[in-house]
């Protein structure tokens, strides 16, 4: 084909589109130059059909000639065929009923597109502006529009050329197969309305497919055509505004079989990771790409069809199925047309009938045979009699079991039926023009009627238009199985259509589903593995979003979902599990009775409270004996009594801090000691007075340490702590708390002291006492007894001071639990400071010497 052909194509299209006043003449010069393939049938309203019906052509050398001539049209297409006579069967049928255009009898005019755009734009201006005997006499090719709607084109392209013409005429265009998102623009297309859903829900429904089967890592391959090109705009918007999937790679399949860039696009597929392919692409596209797949041997990819190629039989050959076989696909609504095979069968060619073309050659190629005798010697075929048995044939013309662009055509003739009954019903004044005649019917009138069709098809579907001219949209979801005698099955194995809501609404049945791999799973088609639970998705700088590295959550975060795009710091009393996929409750912490620790400083608290109780007990038995009187037994008595109260207060310390035991523990502790030292000072100011009194002139000494001064002392001195504890509590009270200072994954329950200087003056006042009291009994060391009390109580109260000075770093530098734990140990230590050294020579001598218990032992030299 030469360039003057599309060059006057070109021109014609743009000239025609700002000057449509001038549409008839230059309509009339392009017919002149073409004579084309049709079918007709008379009647009172005719309907346009434009079908492929050759899918190659070659066309005249020039475009101006002083004869018409013909395209030759090659590669006869039967399905393309069978299109055609849908149409023709739907008027037939509509022409019976008595509910649908009564007293009306449809007509038809089609014609063969043969695959090209010239001819399928040059039979839409014929149908369009005329081309029966009525042009032929009128030069300027003027009259009235020969049809009023018409069913085509095959091809988006086509479609997209035709419409932006047609919008002109006002005149509605129904396609069958054409899917171009772009035709849903009602500014540039204002009569195209189409039964096949657009690619844009296409798109929706092929992504739905992806995030049902996890396949976030696509190959997208499209034809290099309006289809193509919008396919791959749409398809990317739609992937990236879902976030459940990136492309791995989108090429352009060339429209000439380029053997090198067909040998490039193979050689990424092989070697890229990603396992899905998604094609939209037309039959001739694939043809040529999967012989390239066979010659580079590329398996183990799962090809997602569009419904172009879906059912396409040229694909389901030997050599191609271990390829192809498992393909999902996205294919037309499959539909029943009743009484379609009778019709199809009792097709007959029509010798010398003008309108006649497509049947005689349809015959020709099915029986293989020559209507003209001369071409049938040259071409060794034998003559056709008109009178064949096409039933006696095996041809896919009569296998109705898949109708699929049939039962988008049936749809399309119905729906220009409907409107145009609509339109002849209408009464006077109630539309929004005047009701119309048979004689007075304009194409715009019907694309206002078509706009509101709605109805039911015999096979249950409802057809009707939305705003753009779309119809509901409703795909099947198709699967191909390849069988063990070498057959090949295209089954159905699920829907997706659009739900109430807007979006798409997607069913599958899994287990019908063929899968051409080893394990016969659905195949992984990831850039990245899913992050489990416990880490987040982390990006790799300039890679797409799906290819990414796993990052595991911190302490103290989470993430319990898979791929999660971050961790979720867990609440506050909860911390991360080892794998961070879950919030446990934090682990708590605290000097507790069920712990190694915790027991032995728990027995260790009860042994000192049961010698206090026995040596009590040896005392008040043995009360009477030199050594016990000789000691103060009221103030002993009341010491061990105030040790054993020491030894139990420990326990407060010990078990989960609660705000009792919090206010208690400090106040019993240093009220308790307090009591122990005051008695203890109280007994070495007595011994210091006993030795004062044996000097000359010392008797007065002794007066001022009556027991009823002793006992003063003692309470006194009891009630200055227990009064500085009671303003302690009152001002600022200690009171638990959960501190997650020293371990993050651990609350460790302490009590806090409230005010600090409360509880150094506790201690201090107990540290004051602690030290006079030393300082006396070191005074009173050399007395001159054999049993020196004051040596004892130096030795006692030189302990006492010594644990309490490594108390105070020990306690400060001890977190959590330990702290308590250095407090108890410092409670039982200076305690057992005292029990042992004041009362353990004592109870030696009265259990094992009582030799040694008498008072001349006791005093003498």
């Amino acid at each position: 084909m030469t360039i003057y052909l599309p060059t006057y194509f070109i021109s014609t299209v743009y000239f025609i589109t700002l000057y449509p006043e001038f549409s008839s003449l230059l309509t009339c010069n392009l017919r002149k130059n073409f004579t084309l393939n049709e079918i007709h049938k008379p009647g009172d309203v005719v309907l346009g059909g434009l079908f492929e019906v050759h899918y190659t052509s070659v066309l005249p050398e020039r475009a101006f000639t002083s004869e018409p001539q013909q395209p030759l049209c090659k590669g006869f297409d039967t399905l393309g065929f069978r299109h055609a006579m849908t149409m023709a069967f739907a008027i037939d049928e509509i022409n019976k009923k008595i509910n649908l255009l009564p007293n009306v009898t449809l007509g038809y005019r089609i014609y063969d597109n043969c695959g090209a755009l010239v001819v399928g734009f040059s039979g839409a201006l014929s149908l369009a502006s005329g081309t029966d005997e009525q042009f032929k006499l009128l030069e300027n090719c003027s009259g009235t529009p020969p049809v009023l709607g018409i069913v085509g084109d095959h091809y988006s392209t086509f479609s997209i050329a035709i419409a932006n013409v047609l919008g002109l005429y006002k005149m509605p265009l129904v396609s069958y197969f054409a899917t171009c998102s772009c035709l849903s623009d009602r500014q540039r297309y204002p009569t195209f309305f189409r039964t096949i859903p657009s690619d844009a829900f296409q798109v929706r429904a092929m992504v739905k497919i992806l995030k049902h089967f996890g396949w976030t890592w696509v190959g997208l391959l499209v034809s290099d055509d309006d289809y193509g090109l919008h396919v791959a705009q749409s398809f990317q918007s739609d992937l990236a505004r879902s976030g459940d999937g990136c492309l791995a790679y989108l090429k352009v399949l060339p429209w000439n079989s380029d053997q090198s860039e067909l040998t490039q696009i193979v050689h990424l597929i092989k070697a890229s990771t990603a396992r899905v392919v998604i094609v939209f692409a037309h039959e001739i596209h694939m043809i040529q790409l999967m012989e390239e797949v066979v010659r580079q041997n590329v398996t183990g990819r799962q090809w997602i069809a569009s419904e172009t190629w879906t059912t396409a039989v040229v694909l389901q050959v030997p050599h191609l199925m271990p390829y192809l076989s498992g393909t999902l696909g996205i294919a037309i609504r499959r539909g029943e047309i009743p009484g379609l095979r009778d019709f199809l069968s009792q097709i007959k060619p029509v010798k010398n009938s003008s309108g006649n073309d497509l049947v005689r050659q349809f015959w020709e190629h099915t029986f293989k045979c020559k209507f003209d005798g001369a071409g049938s010697v040259e071409t060794e075929k034998p003559l056709c009699t008109g009178m064949e048995n096409i039933d006696a044939v095996q041809t896919e013309f009569l296998d109705l079991s898949n109708l699929r662009p049939e039962y988008n055509v049936y749809k399309a003739v119905y729906s220009l039926a409907y409107a145009l009954h609509d339109m002849l019903k209408c009464q006077s004044e109630s539309g929004p023009f005047s009701c119309a005649t048979l004689s007075t019917l304009e194409p715009w009138q019907l694309a206002h009627y078509l706009q509101k069709v709605n109805f039911t098809t015999p096979f249950g579907d409802q057809v009707s238009f939305d705003k753009n001219g779309d119809a509901l949209p409703i795909y099947d979801v198709m699967n191909w199985l390849w069988l063990p005698d070498g057959k090949t099955k295209v089954q159905n194995v699920g829907e997706v259509k659009s739900a109430g809501s807007g979006g798409e609404e997607l069913y599958i049945d899994v287990d019908k589903i063929f899968w051409n791999t080893e394990s016969k799973q659905p195949p992984q088609s990831v850039c990245s593995e899913s992050c489990p639970p416990g880490t987040r998705v982390a990006r790799r700088k300039g890679e797409p979003e799906c290819c990414f590295s796993c990052v595991s959550c911190s302490e103290g975060k989470i993430s319990n979902t898979t791929n999660s795009l971050e961790c979720i710091t867990c609440p506050e009393d909860f911390w991360s599990n080892s794998r961070r996929d879950l919030c446990v409750p934090k682990k708590t912490e605290f000097l507790s009775y069920h712990e190694p620790l915790g027991i032995c400083l728990t027995t260790t608290s009860l042994l000192g409270t049961f010698i206090c109780t026995v040596v009590l007990a040896i005392f008040a038995f043995h009360r009477r004996s030199p050594i016990v009187r000789a000691n103060n037994s009221e103030l002993s008595f009341l010491l061990l009594v105030a040790l054993k109260l020491c030894f139990l207060c420990s326990l407060l310390f010990i078990g989960q801090p609660r705000l009792w035991t919090c206010q208690l523990r400090h106040a019993v502790f240093g009220i308790s000691f307090v009591l122990c030292i005051s008695c203890i000072l109280v007994k070495t100011m007595v011994v210091l007075a006993v030795f004062k009194a044996s000097e000359p002139g010392g008797g007065g000494n002794l007066k001022w340490f009556g027991p009823k001064q002793q006992r003063g002392t003692v309470f006194s001195l009891t009630c200055i702590q227990a009064a500085i504890c009671a303003a302690w509590l009152v001002s600022s009270s200690p009171a638990p708390r959960k501190n997650t200072q020293y371990h993050n994954d651990k609350i460790v329950y302490e009590c806090e002291v409230g005010s600090t200087i409360g509880f150094a003056v506790i201690l201090g006042y107990i540290g004051m006492l602690a030290i006079l009291s030393f300082f006396l009994a070191f005074l009173a060391r050399n007395l001159p007894n054999n049993f020196n009390e004051a040596k004892l109580i130096t030795f006692s109260m030189l302990i006492f001071c010594a644990v309490w000075m490594a108390f105070v770093p020990a306690y400060i530098n001890s977190p959590g639990r330990y702290a308590d734990a250095v407090e108890v140990f410092a409670i039982l230590a200076s305690s057992f400071g005292l029990l042992v050294p004041l009362f353990g020579p004592k109870c030696y001598i009265i259990l094992l010497k009582p030799e040694k218990n008498t008072k001349k032992a006791i005093m003498g030299r």
